[in-house]
């Protein structure tokens, strides 16, 4: 079955760097675009930034644009976003999607649990 595992996150400082990763298995991953999307406590989930099944195109929230980019590695069937310029409005959990089409509404097939990131001194 699918299944989506994220790591990476962890506490920051503002003004710092993260790299999440989201691990995938259990489908054809370069059949499928992938996203990421946020939940901070007591919020809506955002989303965040999304890459088509090449990786040729990407999507983006425009409060991360500049600040985070996200990645695939379709030989390794991974996904990633680095995310620098951290700031403390960043903090929530992401999570990685994937569907078999690149849009920024919530509607994606399959989800991770999700990796938490804390932006803080």
């Amino acid at each position: 079955q699918v299944q989506l595992v994220e790591s990476g996150g962890g506490l920051v400082q503002p003004g710092g760097s993260l790299r999440l990763a989201c691990a995938a298995s259990g489908f054809i991953f370069d059949d499928y675009a992938m996203g990421w999307f946020r939940q901070a406590p007591g919020k809506e989930r955002d989303f965040v930034a999304a890459i088509s099944r090449s990786g040729g195109n990407t999507l983006y929230a425009t409060f991360v644009k500049g600040r985070f980019t996200i990645s695939r590695d379709n030989a390794k069937n991974v996904l990633y976003l680095q995310m620098d310029s951290l700031k403390s409005e960043d903090t929530a959990v992401y999570c990685c999607a994937a569907d078999e089409y690149m849009k920024s509404t919530s509607n994606w097939r399959s989800w991770g649990q999700g990796t938490q990131v804390t932006v803080s001194s």
